[in-house]
């Protein structure tokens, strides 16, 4: 569902209220009406609310397909980076990479993060179409400061369709402004969110271990 459907609707509920407020008076001023109306506003707001953070993650409402899917956490999978060395003719090894996904009802950011490399979204969505879902994103990355010999700040952008209404698997690829690409491949989820690389793989470990 569309945020400015939502508003709208949130809207018209308390403009309606407020309406029935008036007439049930016969269509005189009455102040009793207004409390009315402060009852409803403060319910629209808080159905808005319970909607953009809670509602719209449910199982039920996932299925019914009426929103985004819901990708929140951490995820674990590799990066494969398709870009050749010039001096050796080879391609790096496939590294491990984390997937932070934040999302509500009308909003997502990501951040990926490898062991020598973050990078954040600054403009990302979950779309839908004939069926097919994908996140789609923009984004900055920044190495880390031991790498910057080697690896410059840059732009790039991905999309990786995801697999299940109860997604299952994030897949796709990434390209750069420095000329390189590649594919991202997540296959494993916590609902945690991690703030950095280490604290994503102790996720993993831990659940592991509890397996």
């Amino acid at each position: 569902m569309k945020p400015r459907l939502t508003i709208q609707l949130t809207a018209s509920a308390a403009v309606l209220v407020f309406a029935v407020g008036i007439l049930s008076t016969g269509g005189k001023a009455d102040w009793g009406w207004l409390d009315l109306y402060s009852y409803a506003a403060t319910a629209a707001v808080m159905t808005y609310w319970l909607w953009e953070r809670v509602v719209w993650k449910r199982p039920l409402v996932q299925r019914l397909g009426i929103v985004s899917r819901d990708i929140s956490g951490t995820w674990q999978g590799t990066l494969t980076s398709l870009w050749t060395d010039p001096g050796s003719g080879t391609q790096p090894d496939p590294k491990t990479a984390y997937l932070v996904v934040r999302q509500t009802a009308f909003a997502v950011s990501v951040i990926l993060l490898t062991d020598e490399a973050k990078s954040v979204s600054s403009l990302a969505s979950v779309n839908s179409e004939d069926g097919i879902a994908s996140l789609d994103y923009v984004y900055l990355g920044s190495p880390g400061i031991t790498h910057e010999d080697r690896s410059r700040m840059h732009r790039g952008s991905a999309s990786l369709n995801i697999t299940g209404v109860a997604p299952t698997r994030l897949k796709g690829r990434y390209w750069t402004d420095r000329d390189s690409r590649g594919e991202l491949d997540f296959t494993e989820r916590a609902p945690h969110r991690a703030e950095d690389f280490e604290e994503a793989a102790r996720l993993f470990e831990a659940e592991e271990g509890e397996k």
